[in-house]
């Protein structure tokens, strides 16, 4: 039984070596080989990770956690009204500086920076004081990530340990009191022990002038905290030889270096610091002005300890969604430096920052308000230059480092103030942001009207210009369309108005339209002498008038744009988009052109060689 079971086996080895022989040619083979490579090649990467993710790691618990925290920015991010800063194994993306200001001082989110107050336009001028807290946790390194989220002025950073510790910090320069910049710390400690920590500031350096005594200042909470109190004169460096310079002092919080984080349990840090300065003094009257700013700095943080935490944040958050409900969307192009979305909303945070909102702090008397909403209505010359800043690429530079970002803010608030957006820019963030979105379409404010002012050329993308000011009761929408046929569309509303509206094209051959809150769709029409596109006021009168003072020669519809500068904006390239399917159809046919040509080449060289050979054996 034992031999018959042998031979079988061995018969049934035979049958499939002769199998094998017949069917599996080393070509075969070799093909098999190279299909099996490839399919490693594409898929290997997931079958590796998925095999990782079969035995849990420990360090994995620190990529989910920042990942979990990143998502809650994801449509945020997605929109370009955050930003994550990148770290070092990033190194192509692109670099905007981590920030918080409100026009009175200004923080980077580095341990080492000081604070910077004003300087002419910028936040320029630093001073011999490090506000920023690190949390240090020595047994292990952390996975951390920085987010500048835009819409509320505050950056995020999160420190996220193996053993699924987590420090999140909030930093943030308050809007409402511009004295205050606010240091939110929480401490998560998830494990079942205790963990202890140290906090790191560098505080004062290289401040010879300075002299520092302490208080103690009782909270909305009913905790009674120290205080430092460092007050010291800060020479400028451009005016060393008169010895000119400004009398600072600034109140902190003191922080115990080492922190205890029980078992399951969370600790919340909240780290005042209030900074004032005088204006440009000579140092023989800083003794005299030293206690004035010590004083009214220590009065600054007695309001701020006296209200809650979250009604402070909340405060603050508002004014930067107040200051973003005017705003620009530009549709996103891949063409070689083009200008997008990140660079703008980057751009608008940075030059806000830098500019105070006195309208909306809580030390503006009622008739000064009063003041700034009516300033804010009288736009009259602005933006009065004939190119739209969105050509200009001298104010689209790099955001990468304060020096540079200062740079970028000079040169916009000049730009603003020189092309007849003076009186808004004084207004302070509240006019800024409507001077900058107006710029970037060419609108102008003129002789009772705004004018879209913009040659039809440049629409070759879609542009939505949000809520600008027509007075202080009416917001305007415009947008910018392309349609399939490549031509360009112009959609007006009316947020909201306090009376009628009307608009027209260029020209204003047609009667006027009234304008309300569903949107009013006009011709993108071209000019000769070029003239604005769309006219906009709330004097019909005024408007039927135009036609007669808009002296032109021929009005047409503006042609299409031609396919390659679109295709080039969509696509990164003037080919324009093609469906994957083409692509892969024409790999497929190189592929089966090359194999077709090998088996010519095979059958004309083998075949008459194998022909030949028979001829010869006959014989």
């Amino acid at each position: 039984m034992s031999v018959c079971t042998a031979m079988d086996v061995f018969d049934f080895i035979k049958r499939w070596k002769r199998i094998l022989e017949n069917y599996f040619t080393y070509r075969r083979i070799f093909i098999i080989l190279i299909v099996i490579i490839c399919l490693f090649l594409y898929t290997g990467q997931n079958f590796l990770r998925w095999l990782n993710s079969a035995t849990f790691k420990q360090e994995d618990l620190a990529e989910r956690c920042l990942n979990e925290k990143l998502s809650l920015f994801k449509f945020d991010i997605e929109n370009f009204d955050a930003y994550i800063h990148p770290n070092a194994a990033e190194e192509e993306k692109k670099v905007f500086h981590p920030f918080v200001g409100n026009g009175l001082f200004g923080v980077s989110i580095e341990t080492d920076s000081p604070i910077y107050v004003k300087n002419s336009r910028t936040l320029s001028w630093p001073i011999y004081w490090h506000p920023i807290v690190n949390i240090q946790y020595d047994v292990m390194t952390p996975k951390e990530t920085v987010v500048t989220h835009y819409l509320s002025g505050t950056v995020y950073r999160y420190q996220c340990y193996s053993n699924g510790l987590l420090v999140k910090y909030e930093h943030y320069a308050h809007r409402t009191l511009p004295f205050l910049f606010v240091q939110d710390i929480k401490i998560s400690n998830p494990t079942s022990k205790i963990i202890y920590l140290e906090a790191k500031q560098l505080q004062q350096t290289k401040w010879p002038t300075a002299v520092t005594h302490t208080l103690n200042l009782l909270h909305k909470n009913g905790d009674k905290l120290e205080y430092s109190v460092v007050s010291g004169f800060v020479e400028d460096k451009q005016s060393a030889n008169n010895g000119n310079g400004m009398s600072v002092t600034i109140v902190t919080r003191k922080l115990m270096q080492h922190i205890e984080v029980g078992p399951q349990s969370t600790l919340s840090l909240q780290l005042f610091t209030a900074v004032h300065y005088s204006k440009l003094i000579s140092k023989t009257d800083y003794s005299e002005m030293k206690d004035v700013i010590e004083n009214k700095c220590i009065q600054l943080m007695k309001t701020a300890v006296e209200k809650p935490l979250p009604t402070l944040r909340q405060s603050h958050i508002d004014v930067w969604r107040n200051l973003w409900s005017t705003g620009f969307y530009i549709s996103y192009s891949k063409a070689a430096n083009a200008i997008n979305g990140d660079l703008i909303n980057a751009t608008i945070y940075s030059v806000l920052s830098s500019v105070r909102s006195p309208y909306y702090e809580e030390a503006t008397p009622v008739s000064m308000k009063s003041e700034l909403r009516s300033s804010l209505s009288y736009a009259e010359g602005c933006y009065g230059s004939n190119h739209h800043t969105l050509q200009a690429v001298r104010i689209w530079g790099d955001l990468s480092s304060m020096e540079k970002l200062n740079r970028i803010v000079s040169y916009w608030l000049l730009t603003l103030e020189k092309q007849g957006c003076h009186n808004l820019v004084r207004v302070g963030a509240s006019g800024v942001i409507q001077a900058m979105v107006l710029s970037f379409g060419g609108f102008r404010f003129s002789n009772q009207h705004l004018e879209f002012n913009i040659h039809p050329q440049f629409l070759h993308r879609e542009y939505h210009f949000r809520r600008l000011n027509y007075g202080n009761l009416t917001h305007v929408n415009v947008s910018v369309v392309l349609k399939e046929d490549n031509k360009a569309i112009l959609n007006v509303a009316l947020d909201r108005s306090d009376k009628s509206y009307y608009a027209c094209d260029a020209g204003c051959l047609d009667d006027p339209v009234q304008l309300g809150p569903e949107k009013i769709t006009f011709p993108v029409k071209l000019t000769d002498p070029v003239t604005p596109i769309l006219y906009i006021t709330s004097d019909k009168q005024h408007m039927e008038l135009l036609q007669h003072a808009i002296h032109v020669k021929e009005v047409v519809e503006a042609p299409a744009h031609e396919h390659h500068v679109i295709a080039l904006h969509k696509h990164g390239h003037h080919l324009g988009g093609l469906p994957t399917l083409f692509w892969v159809s024409v790999g497929f046919l190189i592929v089966v052109f090359h194999l077709f040509l090998f088996k010519l080449i095979y059958n004309e060289y083998c075949g008459k060689h194998e022909s030949r050979r028979m001829r010869y054996g006959k014989l």
